[in-house]
């Protein structure tokens, strides 16, 4: 099956799902549990969202598999043949208590490597996009390339407070960079770095569907993405991550980690 297909097609049923959950949003139809602990949120929209894409993967791409964190999708290990990664709601306590700073993730791989990335922030009606070697997009506008040579000093960091517990260090980090921001999703966080809204995020816990789709979209306008000692990152495995415009992944790694 040719990417252009793929490509329409997930976009077609990324539209459909924001607006669905958009929907939900206006019409207050929201049904909350937890699953690890009491911060670690799931909706009724959460499930809804997943279940539409496996369907519709099934129905058009009976050969491809699913890797998405509500359960729809199968146990995978590793990225043989074609598998979509999905997150149907990254940022869902946003998603349930600010009403936005939440966005739709999927990643397209074949045979392990990233061909198709879309990060969809419905409310801010943002459209993240890119195809592998062809660089990225928002709202169809090229993401400029980041600067290669950006400093520290000068530098937006990204660094949740399980990061500061996991590696002390990142506390200096901080005190060293122009500043601190923090928006409770990965794939936006990702899409900060991407933007050079940000020029660094380090998070201490994120699973496959946080990154499958960021990663694509930052390494294609040229921002390091590893664990946060430096070791590449495995997109099927659970981990660390560390992602910054590259002078910037340079400094930290070289004086902190």
């Amino acid at each position: 099956m040719p990417l252009e297909k793929i490509d329409q097609l997930a976009r077609e049923w990324l539209e459909e799902a924001g607006n669905r959950i958009f929907m939900s949003l206006e019409q207050s139809n929201i049904e909350v549990d937890t699953k690890a602990d009491r911060n670690d949120l799931v909706t009724n929209v959460d499930k809804a969202t997943e279940r539409y894409f496996a369907d519709k993967i099934a129905e058009h791409f009976p050969d491809h598999r699913l890797l998405g964190e509500e359960g729809y999708g199968e146990e995978i290990t590793s990225l043989e043949g074609v598998v979509w990664v999905l997150d149907p709601i990254d940022g869902t306590v946003n998603f349930v208590e600010q009403k936005r700073n939440f966005a739709i993730s999927l990643g397209i791989y074949k045979e392990g490597i990233g061909e198709l990335a879309y990060i969809y922030d419905i409310i801010a009606g943002e459209f993240y996009f890119a195809k592998r070697g062809e660089g990225a997009f928002v709202n169809d506008e090229p993401i400029p390339a980041l600067a290669p040579d950006k400093k520290l000093e000068n530098a937006l960091v990204i660094i949740n407070t399980a990061a500061m517990r996991k590696f002390p260090q990142t506390l200096e980090v901080i005190r060293n960079a122009r500043g601190l921001r923090l928006y409770g999703a990965a794939t936006l966080e990702y899409m900060a770095v991407a933007t050079g809204r940000a020029d660094a995020y380090i998070s201490a816990n994120l699973s496959p569907w946080d990154i499958g789709a960021g990663k694509i979209i930052a390494e294609e306008v040229g921002a390091i993405v590893t664990r946060a000692n430096g070791n590449p990152m495995v997109v099927t495995e659970k981990g660390d991550s560390f992602v910054a415009s590259p002078g910037v992944h340079a400094e930290i790694l070289r004086d902190y980690f």
